[in-house]
């Protein structure tokens, strides 16, 4: 029984085995092995040192190895001037027939006179390059020339001005054509030189600079970029009253960063010019013509035909208020306590104020409505009460009285002449005329981009 577990066990491991021997010991390639001839002839020996120091004798920086072989077994000894050289006179030896194996005591020599030959190819290299500079300095006087045209076809700023929309897009022609020129002329001097190669790693250095400089200035370049587009589309004049998304004020210039405003409490606002190409601009100057309009509720129980029509003729009656268009009254809501009726007006900004305009139309038209008998009541909160969760003491006595009393008939309408401005509404220039001056006296203004001669978008 012992004899068959044991030959069970036997048969189990040995294709156990077997895997883990392939597993552990993977098949290798083998490798040619050059054959050792039994028996020497008599002066392979001679042969082979002769042959070896022949092959040495023609390379320079075997001149110090000495060579002994002994049964085909070679044994090189001395100094080689590189560490390279070392492992190159081993691999020459066992190119040659015969050798059996090479001992090699080869070392680096670190004396001075061993580095006679990078001295001497430092040497030619420098007397090649004395022999170079009057065609290097041909290629530079070339390369000089090219960019010096450049720079003149560049600096005619009245040819590039009459071209260009603007001052400047004028002066992005001008370094457009001057950075042109430069890069021609280089490739010329660096072509007349046979440095081409150099020119290619220059600008792959440089394309690959750029793009990192692209993404780490990204902000700035899109200013600069919008900077352009917004020169391009003129979407305000100088001193035009705009909104800028959120901000208001009077523009002061528009420069190759930013858009300079001046807000209408006096003070500086510079916005990115990323950041107004993009936005949502209102401009109030463009159109003469100006709206205002405001809300005001009267009594629900009044004539609310005519709230509106007295509110009207209030506001024309108005001298600021324009005749064509004429003025509106709309009502917009019926509340608990009132009907909201909204008034409008149109104005000229260029001889009335609209802040103003509004200031004056809003008391008129409320003292109107007053004088007339019409109310204008405040908020009204109705309560009810619940008669079967307690009882009223004034329920009964409110129920008759609202019995008897007799329904309220409207109001009558008196009539009431319109109230004329009794303040100066004629526009404000405060703000203007800071606009003005700044615009003198800036340092800024040689930069402004702002073209009056154009239309704007």
């Amino acid at each position: 029984m012992r004899a068959l577990l044991a030959a069970l066990a036997l048969l189990w491991a040995m294709p156990l085995a077997a895997q883990l021997e392939t597993t552990a010991e993977p098949a290798a390639t083998p490798t040619p092995v050059q054959t050792i001839a039994a028996t020497q002839d008599a002066g392979d020996d001679e042969r082979i040192a002769e042959r070896i120091s022949g092959i040495f004798a023609e390379l320079p920086a075997f001149a110090g190895v000495e060579v002994a072989v002994s049964e085909g077994v070679v044994s090189l000894s001395g100094t080689v001037p590189k560490p390279g050289d070392i492992a190159r006179a081993e691999a020459i030896v066992n190119r040659v027939t015969g050798v059996v194996t090479v001992e090699n005591g080869l070392e680096r020599d670190l004396s001075l006179s061993a580095d006679s030959a990078g001295i001497s190819s430092l040497a030619e290299r420098w007397s090649s390059f004395v022999r170079m500079l009057p065609l290097i300095a041909a290629a530079l006087g070339v390369w000089l020339v090219i960019a010096a045209i450049g720079y003149l076809i560049a600096g005619l700023g009245r040819l590039w001005k009459r071209v260009a929309p603007n001052n400047f897009l004028a002066e992005l022609i001008a370094s457009a054509i001057r950075f042109v020129f430069v890069v021609g002329g280089l490739v010329v001097a660096l072509d007349m030189i046979g440095a081409t190669a150099l020119l290619g790693a220059v600008l792959g250095g440089a394309g690959v600079v750029g793009i990192a400089l692209g993404f780490a200035m990204r902000d700035t370049i899109e200013n600069y970029v919008a900077s352009l587009m917004l020169s391009l589309r003129q979407p305000f004049r100088a001193n035009d009253w705009v909104r800028i998304d959120t901000f208001d004020g009077r523009v002061i210039r528009l420069t190759s960063r930013a858009t300079v405003l001046m807000t209408l409490d006096g003070n500086h606002l510079r916005i990115p010019n990323g950041q107004v190409f993009r936005a949502v601009i209102l401009n109030y100057t463009r159109n003469p013509q100006r709206r205002f309009e405001f809300d005001l509720g009267v009594d629900a129980d009044d004539d609310a035909r005519a709230a509106r029509q007295l509110g009207r003729d209030t506001l024309a009656g108005l001298e600021f208020v324009l005749a064509d268009p004429p003025p509106e009254a709309r009502i917009m809501e019926v509340g608990d306590s009132n009907v909201v009726i909204r008034f409008l007006g149109w104005i000229d900004q260029r001889e009335t104020d609209w802040w103003k305009a509004q200031s004056q139309a809003i008391p008129a038209v409320k003292q109107a409505l007053e004088d007339a008998g019409f109310g204008l009541p405040e908020p009204i909160y109705r309560l009810r009460f619940d008669p079967r969760s307690a009882s009223v003491p004034f329920a009964t006595e409110t129920s008759a009285v609202a019995d008897t009393a007799a329904p309220e008939k409207p109001r009558p309408v008196q009539t009431i002449a319109a109230a004329q401005a009794d303040e100066d509404v004629r526009p404000s220039d405060e703000i203007a005329a800071m606009v003005e001056e700044e615009r003198r006296t800036g340092g800024e203004q040689e930069t402004d981009l702002l073209d009056p001669s154009r239309p704007v978008e």
